[in-house]
């Protein structure tokens, strides 16, 4: 008989030392493996545990402390590590694994009154170069799309645009990335407007101040309280690299937007990297899921709260700096975006703005000289025509056309050629129909 079989089988009493072991090596023998492990420091640690216990109403059982509970439940957000994985690791039955995570999520859930931040308008003397410009703005609003596994039947409902099966999550935060109000369960194929509109109805509503707005992303309605950009412009930050610079206010109002709007996506980026949980899929109920996205929003905030240095935000890349801003001359772009606020135009709908709204309105002569660039254009010889539309290039030389015909205009090829063009054909393909028709339906 081997070695092994003659070994003794130690009583089951005597392994309550080894988890009590392995707790104070993974929880109190340092920071930096608090840190790494449960995501914050010993201190922030004991607190949390403090907070779930008086105002989450969580429980210490016979054989499980508090302390053990939220060690296993932070261990499993963290590493998305499995219920067998954490029953070897803690050297608990996975009943207890599976009972005491979800006891922990639940009390988090229960503190989202202390642990999402009140939202605080930006004030007139604000000197953030980011912020400045947007004065009482209470932060940014945007979606989040989050893997996760549903039943078969409900596979469609939850398929993305990209194809993947995810949740899509709508979050406000505040300038300093802690989390305002969280919408998790929709489903990844509902586009970002319809969930904001449902978290406008729903009991626990986000709430926006009168005078005050969020920043939202062109996928947005431009309305009250909300702050969309201006549409057919540059938007993008990484737009604005190698030394490009702003031609018009409304770019410089986009590139301001979009560097203050940034701090949405990087919230949304440092709460991934922190919890592995959400960068793929897990296996819980879709309740439970959705369940365990707003606890890590929370305790995202905790941190935030608790830890004025946080490791992970090393590995976040902030493409927004200021280095990236070209000196433009600030001032006279200053007043163009006081002038937007004051004129109210910011709670405004694009179709009711003023010049410089966000679609361009075509006249009677601009559309009559569009035809004739386009005709002249087809009938010259050339090769811009194929069967299923036109072919790469003649934007451009339409462009080239109504810059003689039209100068001063400052029609572009895209976006201002294009949309027209599909504009034109959508008003006037029926009328084009029936012409085609009139030799085989007798019309006229």
């Amino acid at each position: 008989m081997s070695k092994f079989m003659t070994r003794k089988i130690r009583p089951y009493k005597l392994l309550h030392p080894e988890r009590k072991e392995y707790m104070h090596r993974l929880v109190y023998e340092s920071d930096d493996t608090c840190l790494q492990q449960l995501r914050m420091n010993r201190t922030a640690f004991v607190k949390l545990c403090r907070m779930l216990e008086i105002d989450g109403k969580l429980k210490a059982s016979r054989y499980l402390q508090i302390d053990e509970q939220v060690a296993i439940c932070l261990h499993v957000l963290a590493h998305h590590v499995k219920n067998r994985v954490v029953k070897f690791q803690f050297r608990r039955s996975g009943e207890t694994v599976s009972k005491h995570f979800n006891n922990v999520v639940n009390a988090v859930i229960r503190l989202e009154r202390k642990l999402f931040k009140k939202p605080e308008p930006i004030s007139e003397t604000s000197t953030d170069e980011r912020w400045k410009w947007f004065k009482g703005c209470l932060g940014a609003i945007d979606g989040t799309h989050i893997s996760v596994h549903v039943s078969e039947k409900d596979i469609p409902r939850y398929r993305n645009r990209k194809g993947e099966i995810t949740t899509n999550v709508l979050a406000a935060c505040t300038p300093d990335m802690q989390f305002i109000y969280v919408l998790p369960g929709w489903e990844g194929s509902v586009v970002d407007g319809r969930i904001l509109r449902s978290a406008m109805l729903r009991e626990n509503w986000l709430q926006v101040s009168k005078g005050n707005y969020y920043l939202v992303d062109a996928g947005y309605t431009n309305g009250e309280g909300f702050l969309a950009p201006f549409r057919g412009q540059r938007y993008h930050l990484n737009t604005w690299l190698n030394g490009h610079r702003p031609e018009k206010a409304e770019e410089y109002f986009n590139m301001k937007h979009s560097a203050a709007r940034n701090v949405i996506e990087r919230c949304f980026g440092v709460l991934k990297k922190r919890w592995a949980i959400l960068r793929s899929p897990s296996f819980y109920p879709i309740w439970t899921q959705n369940k365990i996205i707003l606890a890590c929003c929370l305790l995202h905030n905790f941190i935030r709260k608790e830890m004025p240095y946080e490791f992970v935000d090393d590995e976040i890349v902030d493409t927004n700096t200021d280095e990236n801003d070209p000196d433009l001359g600030e001032e006279k772009y200053y007043v163009f975006i006081i002038v937007v606020f004051d004129s109210g135009m910011a709670s405004q709908p694009p179709s009711a703005r003023g010049p410089g709204k966000n679609k361009r309105k075509w006249n009677d002569i601009e559309d009559e000289k569009l035809v004739e660039a386009m005709v002249d254009i087809l009938n010259s010889g050339s090769h811009f025509k194929s069967d299923n539309g036109f072919k790469p290039g003649f934007f451009g030389a339409v462009e080239t056309r109504l810059a003689v015909s039209l100068p001063n205009s400052g029609i572009k090829a895209k976006p201002h050629i294009e949309s027209r063009i599909k504009t034109l054909k959508s008003d006037w393909s029926a009328v084009h129909d029936m012409m085609s028709w009139n030799n085989t339906s007798g019309f006229g």
